[in-house]
């Protein structure tokens, strides 16, 4: 029986000093949890000379890939550098050489991971990836483990902390959009350039994998409908307040009848909804099992130690797997063929901030149009605005079909009363369902 296993590790930088820590301060309960001793026996750095808040010997240190990759005493490499192309490359050749591979790395995963599992099974290998979505929070293994036997639904998700944070302080301090991103950055929550955050990129990149597992369909993320949330104003979050409605950056999967939608996109949320109370960068899943019912998973989405947690628990999975003799074997192909629904399958509220004509007639000539779309009102308000001649009306609408929501759109501003489309949002929960 094996007495220890050995750890290569690509990357240290936060996630990557995170995963040394817990290693080297719990190597007592490692030993319960798998019966064996657990290293780090080589570590690619950039530097080897840099100064790190992490105690780790000179010698393990290397700037060469392959010095991890090819080490024959090395049974696991950990990946948390980053990158997609060459890291693909890295844990291509790792898994050929029948290492076990555990990983961070959501964009990899996002569009690679169908290619690299099937090189895993075919190896004889593990490839696991729970904290490649919402750092320390366990809902992957959640997915394919806890509601394995259950039939999901639909999963709404804050999978994004950044954007969590700046929504949160935009709507509880009523700052602008630019302030609290720039003070997201100063504190570390938010990168210099946030564009994958704030566009929705980096959360399409989270649905995609787990609308994959949790729908045993072989999503892919072009499939994930995005809008970013950096033209959110404080007068969207005014009238959204007024209605009862808290905004976040949602991903939203659901499938019905084995054909599936996934979206990333601003959502206005009834504040009685579970997700609504998820504030600054938590991330929290919301999941809907046929079986169980309303689930949700919460808490850290990044972080050094909560991101290292899901890493060592996921080593831990692939120790237990070596000493059972069963690497390779967890992972099963997609039971259904990818189906997505089209527009006139696709349902859910909407949220419709316009200026008009100050006039009689002006809601006569709305409701026509949403009405010939099958299009009926659940909450409308009217309000003055200071330019003259013009008002604001905000729309929520009941559910309705996508396609019949497109078509309104695409005719609204050709109604002499509408003077501009201001915002659009979908909304969730509350009223009719």
């Amino acid at each position: 029986m094996r007495e220890n296993v050995n750890v290569g590790l690509l990357g240290l930088g936060t996630v990557g000093t995170g995963v040394v820590k817990m290693i080297q301060r719990q190597q007592e309960q490692l030993f319960h949890q798998v019966g064996c001793s657990v290293s780090i026996k080589k570590v690619l750095v950039k530097n080897v000379d840099k100064e790190r808040d992490v105690d780790v010997d000179r010698s393990l240190l290397t700037t060469d890939p392959y010095e991890v990759i090819n080490d024959p005493e090395i049974d696991v490499v950990v990946e948390v550098m980053g990158g997609v192309e060459e890291t693909r490359r890295y844990i291509i050749d790792a898994l050929q050489l029948k290492k076990q591979v555990v990983t961070a790395n959501k964009d990899l995963i996002a569009l690679h991971g169908s290619e690299l599992q099937k090189i895993a099974v075919d190896n004889g290998c593990d490839l696991f990836y729970e904290a490649s979505v919402a750092g320390g929070v366990p809902i992957i293994r959640g997915l394919t483990e806890g509601l394995a036997s259950d039939k999901i639904q639909k999963m709404m998700g804050i999978v994004n902390g950044t954007t969590n944070y700046i929504l949160t302080k935009m709507s509880k301090e009523g700052l602008a959009y630019d302030s609290v991103l720039k003070e997201a950055q100063d504190l570390g929550f938010a990168e210099s350039d946030p564009t994958s955050d704030v566009e929705g990129l980096d959360a399409a990149r989270k649905m995609a994998i787990l609308s994959r597992l949790a729908f045993s369909m072989d999503i892919e993320l072009d499939d994930v409908s995005v809008r970013g949330m950096s033209n959110v104003t404080q007068e969207d979050l005014k009238y959204g307040n007024m209605l009862g409605y808290t905004m976040k950056l949602i991903g939203y999967a659901e499938q019905e009848d084995n054909r599936a939608e996934v979206s990333v996109q601003p959502t206005f949320l009834d504040n009685s909804h579970p997700l609504a109370s998820v504030n600054n960068e938590y991330n929290a899943v919301y999941v809907y099992g046929e079986a169980v019912g309303e689930t949700m998973f919460y808490g850290p989405g990044a972080g050094s130690l909560p991101t290292a947690t899901s890493i060592v628990s996921d080593l831990l999975t692939v120790v237990k797997n070596m000493r059972l003799g069963v690497n390779g074997r967890s992972v099963l192909a997609p039971q259904f063929s990818r189906q997505l629904k089209s527009a006139d399958e696709r349902y859910a509220k909407y949220f419709i901030r316009l200026h008009v004509l100050d006039e009689v007639g002006v809601f006569a000539g709305l409701t026509q149009l949403f009405s010939d779309n099958s299009i009926s009102f659940e909450k409308i308000l009217q309000l003055p605005l200071d330019e003259k001649g013009l008002a604001e009306i905000v729309i929520v609408t009941h559910r309705a079909s996508l396609a019949n929501y497109e078509n309104v759109l695409a005719k609204l501003s050709d109604l002499p009363v509408v003077n501009a489309v201001k915002s659009l949002y979908l909304v969730e929960g509350g009223g009719q369902k």
